[in-house]
């Protein structure tokens, strides 16, 4: 098992930027795809992005594309999201997810879960 801790989420005003981090309790490189999901509250848990276990790939929802990057860095066990030109409409909790490294899509299929971040866009 990986334990995963989200940090770095908050209030931002519109057009701002925000960096979430999330640091995995094991080595993820070559063991653990990693994505980041978020939730408003009565909707269901959508995708933002991933990242493979080797690194070499990323993958964004639609909606983030151009605004959001995914990153790690291997050394410390942990991922990033930069969140660039944000929007009210980002406004969610944001979670963290790990799951073992495997090719099916990297959409769905996650098994771990951080406690989740919140972060919040002021228009």
């Amino acid at each position: 098992q990986v334990q995963l801790v989200e940090s770095g989420g908050g209030l931002v005003q519109a057009g701002g930027s925000l960096r979430l981090s999330c640091a995995a309790s094991r080595r993820i490189d070559r063991t653990y795809d990693m994505g980041w999901f978020r939730q408003i509250p009565g909707t269901e848990r959508e995708f933002v992005s991933a990242i493979t276990s080797t690194g070499y790939r990323t993958y964004y929802a639609d909606s983030v594309k151009g605004r959001f990057t995914i990153s790690r860095d291997s050394a410390k066990n942990t991922i990033y999201l930069q969140m660039n030109s944000l929007k009210p409409e980002d406004t969610a909790v944001y979670y963290c997810a790990a799951r073992t490294a495997r090719t099916s899509s990297y959409y769905a299929g996650y098994d771990y879960w951080g406690q989740g971040t919140q972060v919040t866009v002021s228009s």
